[in-house]
């Protein structure tokens, strides 16, 4: 059949083309400052009285809410790092590749100080500031900011702790900036850390690790011989690791350059193809006698790492996963206000309203939550209670948290419809994201026995934290109820809290979500959540609010960007 005998519908033609014009698509969101533009987190740092980092955050914000953060985060998560373990002549080098996009994240979050404020800015509420630039650094990119940045910040307290040794990098972790060269510490004005406990027949049970460490005679030098599972970030410029001593299980730093200029024997064997936080390497390594430094005493290396570090790092895990629930939430809500369907505008249908406003309140709670705990880390110093509330309270937030993060992403991913599951859009990123928190320092298990650890061997730690939920007593009835229900419940499992430890937890959770925002937000937003999540007024699934509308559209407005 020629050309001209093919049928063409009758009718005016229409130019060439006209069926791709785009038309009722959300276009990219535009330059945004992620702090300023949202009302619920200027308000924290104000009801916080943290304003002194009102700058910082401003300038975060701006820096998160960019377009150019945007496509750097999806070019540091598209292309890949690699790995080259020899050169081109055949000399080992364990040198992982980035593409130019995650060293320019990287750059941009340590040069605004979020690995150091608490550590180097005098001034109250260090740790509840941090929490606020970390939230923001969550919504723009996970991998660069959540192992590298963490863990680096996270060490101090450790190194702090034994300042024989640690007094050797201290200065260099908490400056400001970036230097990726696999150069020796004295050579760089910054550095960052790497973290290897991880071992394949271990697991979480660190007890069972068999990498081995042998002293020297060198003082604290020992050489270390062993095979680590997951090794974050290996470029690091030191690793903190465990290994076996004759007195068991013990901390070590190993440098990656040594003192002579020469690279240490560790050994990057394979980078892990992870689910998602695909920018981030996580590798195996071989410990082939390498040297390391003892950190604190032998056989103390479990203990010192929860004292100093672990408690630090699961609070970050659940404001990091707090802010990958607002990053979700905002970009739902943005796509349906700019899509139409059925005549209407999407948001402003009645059952994505319901869904929008049921993510919204979930994601504020989490950023209550996660604050809460930071907030106690401050005040542990000076205030006995906030000391037990912070550490019984720090496994549930980031049980909490982390579950909860999941969830909210794949119901924001619905939102966008088909969109959501295209690469295109944020969405896809921030839901394969969206669950590693949950397994990383801890899973939902071992924040089980953690709680019962806290309730048992310190019974005022369950006294701290009712005491912490009811200072809304009063304010709604369904928390009134649930509060009792909880203590109930408590005592019930007392001598046997392990096999109904998630349940609990999941409570307990919810119940202090639910004083935080009683306390500090909105009706709307406080009713709302206490009613659902605690008055059984909710079908357990997003968009099953019982609400009129006009509460609905408010809770969304205040989610909103503005």
């Amino acid at each position: 059949m020629s050309r001209d005998q093919l049928w063409v519908p009758s009718g005016p033609r229409q130019a060439a083309g006209t069926t791709h014009t785009v038309e009722n698509v959300p276009p990219a969101p535009p330059d945004q400052n992620l702090y300023l533009e949202d009302p619920v987190l200027v308000d924290l740092v104000r009801r916080e009285e943290i304003e002194w980092v009102h700058d910082r955050a401003v300038n975060v914000g701006e820096i998160v809410g960019s377009a150019r953060m945007r496509e750097l985060a999806r070019v540091a998560n598209h292309e890949r790092p690699t790995l080259r373990t020899h050169d081109g002549v055949g000399n080992r080098i364990d040198q992982v590749d980035f593409h130019p996009a995650y060293h320019e994240v990287m750059a941009a979050t340590f040069e605004t100080e979020t690995h150091s404020l608490p550590w180097t800015v005098d001034e109250p509420g260090g740790q509840t500031a941090r929490n606020v630039l970390y939230y923001l650094w969550n919504q723009a990119e996970n991998g660069a900011v959540g192992c590298p940045n963490c863990m680096t910040w996270a060490i101090v307290p450790l190194l702090r702790s034994d300042p024989e040794i640690g007094n050797r990098w201290l200065d260099k972790i908490v400056a400001p900036g970036y230097d990726p060269r696999p150069a020796h510490v004295d050579d760089k004005a910054a550095i960052s850390v790497a973290m290897a406990m991880t071992e394949k027949q271990g697991g979480s049970d660190v007890r069972a690790n068999t990498t081995r460490a042998v002293p020297t005679g060198n003082g604290r030098e020992y050489l270390i011989t062993g095979h680590k599972y997951f090794v974050s970030a290996p470029m690091g410029d030191i690793l903190l690791l465990t290994a076996q001593t004759d007195a068991g299980v013990t901390l070590f730093i190993a440098p990656r350059i040594l003192d002579d200029g020469t690279r240490n024997n560790i050994r990057i064997q394979r980078l892990k193809d992870k689910l998602g936080n695909t920018s981030n390497a996580t590798s195996e390594v071989e410990f082939e006698v390498a040297v390391g430094y003892r950190i604190g005493e032998e056989g103390r290396g479990i203990a010192s790492f929860v004292k100093h570090m672990t408690h630090y790092i699961r609070m970050a895990l659940a404001t990091g996963s707090a802010g990958i629930m607002r990053r979700a939430v905002t970009s739902a809500i943005h796509h349906t206000t700019h899509r139409k369907a059925f005549g209407a505008t999407v948001r402003d249908q009645p059952m994505m309203q319901n869904t929008l406003a049921d993510l919204a309140i979930e994601s504020e709670a989490a950023l209550l939550l996660g604050t809460r705990v930071t907030r106690a880390a401050d005040d542990s110093a000076s205030m006995e209670s906030a000391e037990l509330l912070n550490r019984i309270l720090v496994p549930i937030a980031k049980y909490w948290n982390c579950r909860r993060a999941s969830s909210v992403t794949l119901e924001a991913l619905e939102c966008h419809g088909g969109m959501g599951y295209i690469e295109d859009q944020p969405i896809p990123l921030l839901y394969r994201e969206a669950p590693l928190n949950s397994v990383w320092e801890g899973t939902s298990v071992i924040m089980g026995l953690d709680v019962e650890r806290s309730l048992l061997r310190t019974p005022e730690t369950g006294d701290a934290l009712l005491d912490e939920i009811k200072l809304a007593a009063g304010a709604n009835r369904h928390l009134d109820t649930y509060v009792t229900d909880l203590e109930r419940e408590l005592l019930r499992a007392r001598g046997d809290f392990e096999p109904h430890a998630r349940r609990l937890m999941t409570m307990i959770a919810k119940a202090t979500q639910g004083s935080l925002l009683l306390r500090q937000s909105t009706p709307a937003v406080a009713d709302t959540f206490c009613a659902s999540r605690l008055g059984g007024e909710w079908g357990n699934e997003y968009g099953t609010l019982d609400q009129d509308a006009d509460t609905l559209r408010e809770i969304v407005d205040r989610a909103a960007l503005t």
